[in-house]
């Protein structure tokens, strides 16, 4: 059975599905502050003490295992001098009909 196969076995599960959906946002939003730290040149080290936490903080996040605040993605966006976007939510009406909620 492949990794895919077994992952949508496992999604059929709801309360699965919906730790899934948790945990992947998480997971995503830390592969985007590693590629932002990585393109400013800064091991978590350099950047945590920038915003004044400690590398584990940092090191969490990027791993998924932690949802970061938006006080503190504010904190990481001012650090490497970019812009934190507002986030949307998207409105499930069906589930092939998803709009964008600005």
């Amino acid at each position: 059975m492949t990794h895919e196969e077994v992952k949508k076995e496992l999604l059929k599960n709801k309360k699965i599905a919906a730790a899934f959906q948790q945990n992947d946002l998480a997971y995503n939003i830390g592969c985007m502050v590693e590629e932002l730290r990585l393109r400013n040149g800064l091991s978590q080290a350099a950047l945590a003490q920038k915003i004044g936490t400690k590398q584990t903080s940092i090191a969490r996040l990027e791993s998924g295992s932690s949802l970061p605040s938006l006080s503190f993605l504010k904190r990481i966006a001012d650090a490497t001098e970019t812009t934190l976007i507002l986030p949307q939510f998207l409105v499930l009406k069906k589930e092939t009909e998803r709009q964008p909620v600005l």
